[in-house]
């Protein structure tokens, strides 16, 4: 059974990214979007991962511009947007597809590891979040709306 660890992923300034760089820790996935009425997430997921990082979260964003083109920027303009708009300091990754037949591998272990409502795998909208354990497996799947704060208490059992 694969784990998040069995993947290599670009990140935003285009550099592989072997994720077992992360093993041992605990893992939050989101796409993400710059243009979306849940962006201002992005100052909630830098607090966690401020909070927390010390205990061993990582926070993993990827940008798509799947849903409503809400991420039109190139990687160097979603990357400017971050660090100017939400001082991001979490890790963002190039932009990719979440969805479709050219969803990013990591993607399609995330959404068959942890199925969506009614057995769905596909990403609904910016901003889903997936919880990996320190092991690399999913452990949960939150919806767009889930705020970043309604997750500290999952976030803090699994620490």
């Amino acid at each position: 059974m694969p784990t998040l660890y069995d993947f290599t992923v670009n990140d935003i300034a285009g550099h592989p990214v072997p994720l077992d760089r992360y093993k041992g820790k605990l893992v939050l996935v989101v796409n993400t979007a710059s243009k979306c009425g849940f962006t201002p997430q992005y100052k909630g997921l830098e607090a966690l991962f401020r909070k927390h990082r010390d205990k061993g979260l990582e926070v993993l964003g990827f940008p798509c511009n799947q849903f409503g083109a809400q991420e039109p920027g190139n990687d160097q303009e979603i990357a400017t947007f971050c660090e100017t708009n939400y001082d991001v300091t979490f890790p963002m990754f190039a932009k990719i597809d979440v969805n479709g037949e050219h969803a990013a591998p990591v993607y399609r272990f995330l959404k068959s590891a942890k199925p969506g409502l009614l057995g769905t795998e596909a990403i609904k909208w910016n901003f889903t979040k997936f919880l990996v354990d320190r092991k690399g497996n999913v452990v949960a799947r939150y919806a767009p709306n889930d705020t970043p704060e309604a997750l500290e208490p999952d976030i803090e059992r699994a620490l």
